[in-house]
């Protein structure tokens, strides 16, 4: 496995370095998220599987940066910090407002003569799917009430008042960009995707999930398991497992 001269510590986070013949698995956090979300799955894939946890502007250590507002804005920044560790096809996981970032980062890569191992795309509708939604115009109360329906956000945070107003800034960033997005037709993916959701999820049905399908020329799985949007907390052995089999058929670095 090489290693970049240069670890950007401001986006990513590399929480157990691997040595060499592991594999590296991009995580991308939901709207208000943050890369420490992915420390649980960083330490149960190592060392097989390295974990470039992404860590966006606009919260925990980075808080005092302004957000990025834009899907399409956001996944090119990724793009550029990621060029260094583009040695061997990265495989790409995100959750939610995570997976459509995935979704244009594995654009961005192809389109620049690189490869995806494989595409992760969990809690959320194909990105040809498109929901009319404005949860990040309420106040702050309304806001909230939707990150608590979804259990989103560490209920520390939500229980701290101090952590509430320092998260909030960025939480509705994130609503905004994820609502906003726009998918824009192009060439499907040339990588396998999986899909993962919850079956009684909110702001995802089973049909939405597997649409998904229509963006990849190659292989295409669909996995439902029971729950609502963050089902991935309650499911995390089973999806470890699908990830780890997925991975184990992807090129080492």
């Amino acid at each position: 496995m090489t290693t970049p001269d240069t670890d950007n510590g401001l986006w990513v986070r590399r929480f157990h370095p691997a040595p060499g013949g592991a594999r590296r698995l991009v995580c991308l956090p939901h709207a208000g998220g943050s890369a420490s979300f992915y420390f649980p799955v960083s330490r149960a894939l190592s060392p097989a599987v390295e974990v470039l946890s992404i860590q966006y502007p606009g919260r925990q250590d980075r808080r005092h940066e302004k957000c990025i507002g834009d899907i399409h804005d956001l996944a090119r920044e990724v793009f550029t910090v990621l060029r260094p560790w583009r040695v061997e096809p990265l495989a790409i996981f995100g959750h939610s407002m995570g997976a459509s970032l995935g979704f244009e980062l594995a654009r961005l890569i192809e389109q620049d003569g690189g490869s995806v191992a494989h595409l992760f795309a969990s809690g959320r509708r194909a990105p040809s799917k498109s929901r009319h939604e404005t949860v990040h115009l309420l106040d702050d109360e309304g806001l909230l009430a939707d990150v608590r329906k979804l259990s989103g956000t560490n209920s520390a945070v939500l229980g701290d008042p101090e952590m509430l107003r320092a998260a909030l800034p960025a939480i509705r960033n994130d609503y905004r960009a994820a609502e906003r997005y726009t998918y824009r037709p192009g060439p499907p993916l040339s990588c396998p995707i999986t899909v993962l959701t919850g079956d009684d999820d909110p702001k995802t049905t089973v049909d939405e999930a597997r649409a998904w399908s229509d963006h990849t020329t190659a292989a295409f799985d669909l996995k439902v398991y029971p729950g609502g949007h963050f089902f991935l907390a309650e499911h995390q052995p089973a999806i470890l497992r699908a990830v780890s089999t997925a991975l184990s058929a992807a090129p080492a670095v």
